[in-house]
């Protein structure tokens, strides 16, 4: 049953994303769209917004920096250990929690090192890879999208945000205890 299962997923992931391009399209040549020159004036568009929030990225990218050649780490650590005792969350993990809303290249660099020390097959790399994968770039999408379009209030924005991204670090790490399957 359950390998069956594993290759109805395999096969589906394999072509899912073809199958959604190809339907895309056939959607928008019934509709006599000229996909290509959309595409091509989209492509412009985003080239005109991906030059207007480097100066985004440049202060995400300083801020950064900052935090991880300062000690401001240790400080959160000795702040954060009884929730992430509680939750029985490895050590190791909760730098990737703390740049994941911050940066997505910044977290990847802290999972390959996860990686390296832990293995990717471990526990410590099962749960980085989760949370990888259940949460989002806070900071960075909400500085690059707002700051394309001019938005000056986020409002609720970033604490909603914020709370989808602790509860998806929660859920990858419970849900990586039960987890049947140990690679």
């Amino acid at each position: 049953m359950a390998s069956t299962l594993m290759t109805t997923i395999d096969v589906f992931s394999q072509w899912c994303i073809p199958l959604i391009i190809l339907s895309i399209t056939l959607y928008a040549y019934c509709r006599k769209v000229k996909v290509y020159e959309v595409f091509v004036e989209g492509a412009k568009e985003g080239f005109n917004v991906a030059v207007m929030i480097i100066p985004y990225l440049v202060a995400i990218l300083v801020a950064i920096g900052l935090f991880r050649s300062g000690r401001a780490m240790d400080v959160f650590e000795s702040i954060v250990k009884p929730v992430t005792n509680l939750i029985n969350m490895p050590p190791s993990i909760l730098p990737l929690c703390f740049i994941r809303p911050l940066s997505g290249s910044g977290a990847r660099g802290l999972m390959i090192e996860i990686f390296k020390e832990h293995g990717p097959d471990s526990f410590d790399g099962l749960i980085a890879s989760c949370i990888q994968g259940s949460t989002e770039t806070t900071f960075y999408v909400l500085a690059v999208y707002f700051g394309a379009v001019g938005v000056r209030n986020s409002r609720h924005a970033v604490p909603a945000c914020l709370i989808g991204d602790i509860i998806g670090m929660i859920a990858s790490v419970l849900i990586c205890q039960i987890w049947p399957w140990r690679f």
